[in-house]
């Protein structure tokens, strides 16, 4: 997994004077290079308009009788990216600033090429060749393993532009073929459904699977403008790709770029531009609330381009970007369909696992030069971005989130396999074979899962808190899967629980006041001492182990009952619930540790405190519900005669 702590920012200001739009590239216009803790540097794009012109028409993939010979082709490209090598390689600063980064090995540094000037957007510097003093001099600077480098480029605001990555995610698919055209739906919609694939529910009935991916995934075929923006009104996306042709238009005069959509009712061509799609994205709902995407795809040939610069809007990814979407990712050249499908695939999967947006732009890149070397759709890829303070925060968390959503996914069905969500009272049937063999591949993804997790940080500290929570959720895990194996296999059930004690209790040690750790390793503690009791030993035997326990974690099961006493003054909402919770977990477990304490006086507090954690999950049902499952545990999976009597209390008390 690509960390976003791995990642070094490198923001150049190109900035001109005069407005936006209405200035042609001449080799006596100047720009103000602005980079690093240097001072401002005098730059001179050595192109003419026409010259620019000229070099990118050899680039577009020509079909006609006038198509450029592929050794021209290739040749183009060098040439071109050459020149623009040599013309970043005049900005002194950041030369310094990639020598900077450049000292810590893997980290990827993020080039952020901020700018206004439309005339400077139409120069593909996503070409650009490494000059001397770059790292992999010679060899295209966006492509080179020495030092991974990211470019995006920014619209120049004077506010910066709000981003929520940590949204669970949403796709909108739009893909339209009017006129007969033709585009690789199928592909993009395999490519999407594999990408979503581990977050969709199991389930054995086709249609309801198709349910569940409905929950994730929207398509829209033979999409009009209008049907983009109902949809986008009405629901909340999180990333939208659209796949279609470009098409040019003119604008003013002059000729502009824009989508092929299907006009509204029919299946003519609706050329769009990229203010009208901009409006379509972000639009209001009939009380006055928009959505707007995180991300959009634009799987488009020239969705990247600004042809003219002479009238005010540049490309449709610019145009999306300045209206306040963050991330817009389109191609600057016509793309090839099957370097549009491998983009998509690439793009999706990653994105979808937490992975930061800049290593995906970096590692898609690299896949379309090895997949498609015959292309140059590698050098086409352009990516328009907004990076806030908190963006590595905001990706990790959502990385987190994401791995929890996929690791409960497996587990929802494991729980059906052995009815786990099963009311207390009911009996649970025996699981056939088939289902005993689905269970061994689930438990052994979801272990792979908590594995990688774990391993991304590798800072196993006291006070490391990060990682505290990734071994309880791991000890959490564990000992769901002893539950699971309760019915198939003693010693795999054995394994589990000893696994869950052991990662509870490295939690413990990174979080020492950590209440909830220190819960659950007290209570694994108790569950593994007094498990046996369903073989029949004798009472006396029980109630010897439990003055053992009572001896030795006695102090500590006080001591954490009064730190969340504590916590639950300073709390309030759905974090005060779930302290609530704690509280009469560890009433249930005074059985054990009080020693001589009233099992009267444990009861008492057990219900007060199930009353409380139930009028405070009026709002919100989670904490209510994980503590109904947590209690049935008790009484289905760890029975004994120190705490039935209380968990059926605790449910008595949560069920009213």
């Amino acid at each position: 997994m690509r960390e976003a702590s791995a990642i070094s920012s490198v923001k150049l200001e190109l900035l001109r004077s005069g407005p936006a739009h209405n200035q042609l590239l001449s080799p006596l216009t100047s720009y103000i290079a602005l980079c690093g803790s240097d001072g401002p540097v005098t730059l001179n794009m050595p192109f003419e308009q026409r010259q620019l012109l000229s070099r990118l028409q050899r680039l577009r993939y020509q079909m006609d009788r006038t198509q450029t010979s592929e050794d021209q082709r290739q040749s183009e490209l060098r040439d071109l990216g050459e020149v623009i090598g040599k013309v970043l390689g005049l900005v002194p600063g950041l030369l310094s600033e990639l020598g900077s980064a450049s000292s810590t090995n893997g980290r990827l540094v993020h080039l952020r090429l901020v700018m206004s000037a439309f005339e400077l957007g139409m120069v593909p510097f996503e070409t650009a060749i490494a000059a001397e003093g770059f790292p992999g001099a010679g060899s295209p600077l966006f492509l080179q393993t020495r030092m991974p480098i990211c470019v995006t480029r920014e619209f120049r605001r004077g506010r910066p532009l709000p981003i929520e990555w940590n949204r669970e995610p949403r796709i909108l698919f739009a893909f339209a073929a009017p006129d007969g055209l033709y585009v690789p739906a199928e592909s993009h919609l395999q490519a999407l459904r594999e990408a979503i694939d581990p977050w969709v529910r199991i389930e054995e009935d086709p249609k309801a699977r198709v349910e569940e991916v409905k929950k994730h995934l929207t398509v829209l075929p033979n999409a009009s403008l209008e049907q983009i923006r109902t949809l986008c009104a009405s629901g909340e996306f999180t990333h939208v790709h659209i796949l279609a042709h470009g098409k040019s238009f003119r604008h003013c005069g002059e000729e502009r770029y824009g989508l092929a959509l299907c006009a509204e009712g029919g299946t003519a061509v609706d050329v769009v531009d990229g203010e009208r799609l901009a409006i379509a994205l972000i639009a209001s709902d009939p009380l006055g609330h928009s959505h707007r995407p995180t991300l959009v795809s634009l799987a488009t040939c020239d969705s990247g381009n600004i042809d003219s610069p002479l009238t005010p809007g540049g490309s449709i990814a610019h145009e999306l970007h300045a209206a306040g979407i963050p991330w817009v990712i389109a191609s600057q050249f016509p793309l090839w369909m099957k370097a549009s499908a491998v983009a998509v695939r690439e793009l999706y999967s990653g994105l979808l696992k937490g992975t930061d947006p800049r290593w995906v732009l970096y590692e898609l890149r690299q896949r379309l030069r090895t997949d498609v070397p015959e292309t140059h759709d590698w050098a086409s890829i352009v990516a328009y971005s907004t990076v806030s303070r908190d963006f590595e925060q905001q990706v990790s968390q959502f990385r987190d989130q994401q791995t929890r959503r996929r690791i409960e996914v497996k587990f929802d069905r494991i729980d059906e396999l052995v009815g786990a969500n099963n009311e207390a009272g009911v009996e649970r049937l025996g699981l056939t074979e088939a289902q005993k063999q689905e269970l061994t591949p689930l438990s052994t993804a979801i272990r792979a899962d908590l594995e990688s997790w774990r391993a991304e940080s590798g800072c196993v500290t006291p006070g490391n808190t990060e990682m505290a929570y990734r071994f309880g959720i791991s000890g959490a895990c564990e000992k769901r899967l002893g539950i699971a194996f309760n019915q198939i296999d003693e010693s795999a059930e054995q394994r589990a629980y000893e696994a869950c004690r052991d990662f509870y209790f490295q939690a413990w040690k990174l979080d020492p006041c950590n209440h909830w750790v220190i819960t659950q390793c007290l209570a694994i503690r108790a569950i593994l001492a007094l498990r046996e009791d369903e073989e029949g030993r004798p009472t006396d035997r029980i109630e010897q182990e439990a003055r053992q326990l009572a001896a030795d974690y006695g102090v500590i099961w006080q001591a954490v009952r009064q730190v969340v006493d504590w916590r639950i003054c300073n709390l309030s909402g759905r974090e005060q619930a779930y302290a609530y919770s704690t509280q009469a977990e560890l009433d249930l477990l005074g059985t054990v540790y009080a020693g001589a304490a009233s099992g009267k006086a444990l009861k008492d507090q057990l219900v007060l405190n199930c009353k409380a954690l139930r009028e405070r999950s009026v709002t919100n049902a989670q904490p209510l519900v994980s503590a109904r499952r947590q209690f049935r545990r008790y009484l289905q999976d760890w029975p004994s005669p120190l705490w039935n009597d209380l968990a059926s209390a605790a449910l008595e008390h949560l069920s009213q």
